[in-house]
């Protein structure tokens, strides 16, 4: 094994014009790499990092199937072509899970961190009766690699603290070859990745010399032995050389010497360390000389072999951004008899809890939701109390955790539902949410989709001031691969969240928390009748909450308003002061958009108007009002107008000002008259 790794970066190094894209290799590291990969089970789960192809090649993977990835091919088994080199996404049976992750550069920590949690919850509550006796009685782990630059990184910690908070049963290998990029460690750090560990209490920590296989398999037999035994977080810090260029984009000698190289090759090279350690316990010069050759042999077949392979077929771009969703139809009674109104608060609250008690992998975190308090606005109250601290707890302070770690919990088979307690607070995790949930599905080739619903408390009302109303969902939509909800009544509310839960994909909810108890002004219809249990409103699909009348349509004198959340009651109350002439749509989802729904009564009214709370400037609302002008063109009678707050960077606190910047029923009004006028 180590011998092909070494021919594979050989010849990638010898056909540097045909390995055109990125790439990097194990040159150097492959003693911890080969000793891990040997350990992990088919029961195990796994996080890696852009250097370990060596992992992999212990594993079972084949040169050609890396080299598949190498070149891009369409046959590339782990993302149709999509993603770099040795950045696998397996579920095959035989080969430990591992999911989709990003270039590793330490934001894999939080979905593997995830992954343990994930694991450690499935054990608590006993989920697979049938995977319960493993052999040995051993018990399932997750290894997360990372490389020493990574430690750095803000998210790490985050992974670090949770894992010894929740005492997870994971194995974070740091790979230190005191290099990031052209950084020395020296430059980055004042103590390496052992040394941090020290740091976090319950966290045990190995070191070993990287280079040396029988360390290497000894040190990390004992911290799987310990992980499989005790169910709590170590980390094993393994001192190796980089050999090889950081990646074929930034070579080693734009910033290294000869003369460090060469040293490097004579006293730490992990190659000739095996190999003379082969001589002395028994094999023949000739043995391994000839076995040198036949690797290199088969890895120049299996270049040739993937040269040929076909590219992939640009009819496939489009597939996989989601994975497909069951609910396509509106279920179950909206209105049933004999229900009684309620808030949105409690038709959030209800589907909750009606979906925990239906599904045991359901389970609800973020911060202080848990029993003491159940949210800050109370939508989460009770269900602390009913299913316990396993399955509803408060998070730390850690909005990167919580988005990233449903990416691990849906790799493991649970269905998490998290929560981002205001919009002004996603932004720290919005790193996981881009680099991680997004772009799972659709570069695992619909492999590992994630299922997550991110609730997210939005909106201004009565001097919530610039961290507590924001609304955000422009930024969000310019994330592909993530879905967007905004319910503007309770039966919605309630409808949606249930399909969203259901979706196979990443789902944010936006929720106007002016809305969740109608205690706005001219709020009072975003109260409404319960619907059934197996209520489900399909995501994507608009709704028409005010129809101008026949007779006003049919004399060219009205408008459409096109929005969502409280947009939706600035509309209604505006629309009392004309003839039936406005007609209002709740597209109730954001992405994907009911532009069918739209498109056919903008060309039915001739005139709309889109509507939003956001700051208008580059906004959503503007984005929509194009694809109309450009899909309507030739029925439009006047060009389509937006109305949104005021472009300033935060909401103030005064409500003067706050008024001052939002829409509202009064300015609308101003507007469809001149409108209506044109």
């Amino acid at each position: 094994l180590m011998a092909t790794a070494r021919a594979m970066a050989d010849c990638y190094e010898q056909n540097k014009t045909t390995c055109k894209y990125v790439h990097s290799t194990s040159k150097g590291h492959e003693a911890i790499q080969i000793a891990t990969g040997f350990l992990l089970e088919e029961y195990d789960f796994a996080s890696l990092y852009y250097r370990d192809e060596s992992i992999l090649l212990a594993m079972g993977i084949t040169p050609y199937e890396l080299m598949l990835q190498l070149l891009a091919k369409n046959d590339d088994p782990f993302s149709q072509g999509r993603t770099y080199y040795a950045h696998p996404s397996i579920r095959k049976k035989g080969f430990p899970t591992i999911p989709h992750q990003s270039s590793a550069t330490g934001m894999q920590a939080i979905p593997a961190t995830g992954m343990a949690q994930a694991i450690q919850y499935i054990e608590q509550q006993k989920l697979n009766p049938n995977q319960t006796n493993y052999p040995n009685d051993d018990k399932p782990v997750v290894l997360c690699s990372l490389g020493d630059g990574s430690m750095t990184e803000g998210e790490v910690s985050e992974a670090l603290q949770m894992a010894v908070l929740k005492k997870l049963p994971i194995i974070y290998l740091v790979q230190d070859n005191d290099w990031g990029i052209s950084a020395r460690g020296n430059e980055m750090r004042t103590m390496n990745a052992y040394e941090f560990a020290k740091g976090f209490k319950g966290l045990n920590a190995y070191q070993c010399d990287g280079t040396d296989f029988e360390e290497c398999f000894y040190t990390m037999s004992n911290a799987f032995k310990y992980v499989r035994k005790n169910r709590q977080p170590i980390l094993v810090h393994a001192t190796v050389p980089l050999l090889g260029h950081h990646t074929s984009g930034v070579r080693k000698e734009f910033y290294r010497t000869n003369a460090e190289l060469e040293f490097l090759t004579e006293t730490q090279d992990p190659f000739p360390k095996l190999h003379n350690h082969l001589l002395r316990n028994g094999f023949k010069i000739n043995e391994l000389l000839d076995l040198q050759e036949q690797t290199q042999q088969q890895v120049n077949q299996h270049f040739e072999q993937t040269k040929n392979a076909p590219e992939p077929n640009p009819d496939t771009l489009l597939l996989h951004e989601f994975a497909p969703t069951p609910i396509t139809q509106e279920q179950g009674e909206r209105t049933p008899q004999n229900a009684q109104k309620i808030i949105m608060v409690d038709a959030a609250l209800h589907a909750i809890d009606e979906l925990m008690t239906k599904h045991p992998e359901a389970l609800l975190y973020g911060q202080d939701v848990g029993e003491l308090l159940g949210g800050v606005f109370r939508e989460a109250a009770t269900l602390g109390k009913k299913y316990g601290p396993n399955r509803v707890f408060n998070t730390p302070i850690q909005e990167a955790y919580i988005i990233g770690s449903t990416a691990g919990m849906s790799a493991v088979g649970l269905k998490p539902i998290v929560e981002i307690q205001f919009a002004d607070y996603m932004w720290a995790g919005i790193n996981q949410l881009v680099v991680e949930l997004s772009k799972s599905c659709y570069l695992s080739a619909g492999k590992f989709p994630i299922q997550t619903l991110i609730r997210v408390p939005c909106g201004a009302y009565n001097g919530g001031g610039p961290y507590h109303s924001g609304c955000i969902e422009s930024s969000i939509l310019n994330i592909r691969g993530i879905k967007v909800v905004y319910p503007s009544n309770a039966a919605d509310m309630k409808g949606l969240m249930k399909a969203a839960f259901y979706d196979p994909n990443p789902v944010i909810m936006f929720e106007h928390k002016g809305l969740y108890w109608s205690k706005v002004q001219g709020t009072e219809q975003a109260k409404s009748i319960e619907p059934s249990e197996d209520y489900i409103v399909p995501l994507g699909k608009g709704n028409i909450v005010q129809e101008a009348s026949e007779r006003q349509t049919d004399s060219g004198k009205t408008c459409l308003v096109v929005t969502y959340g409280m947009g939706v009651y600035w509309a209604l109350e505006a629309a009392k002061s004309f003839d039936n002439q406005v007609e209002i749509i709740d597209l109730r989802t954001l992405y994907p958009c009911d532009e069918t729904l739209v498109f056919e009564r903008v060309k039915r009214h001739s005139r709309c108007l889109v509507l939003t709370e956001e700051p208008l400037l580059n906004s959503f609302a503007q984005s929509l009002a194009y694809r109309i002008s450009v899909e309507c063109f030739h029925f439009l009678d006047a060009p389509v107008a937006c109305m949104g707050a005021a472009s300033v960077p935060a909401v103030p606190m005064n409500e003067i000002l706050e008024k001052e910047m939002l829409p509202n029923a009064q300015k609308l009004i101003e507007r469809l008259k001149l409108l209506l006028d044109s």
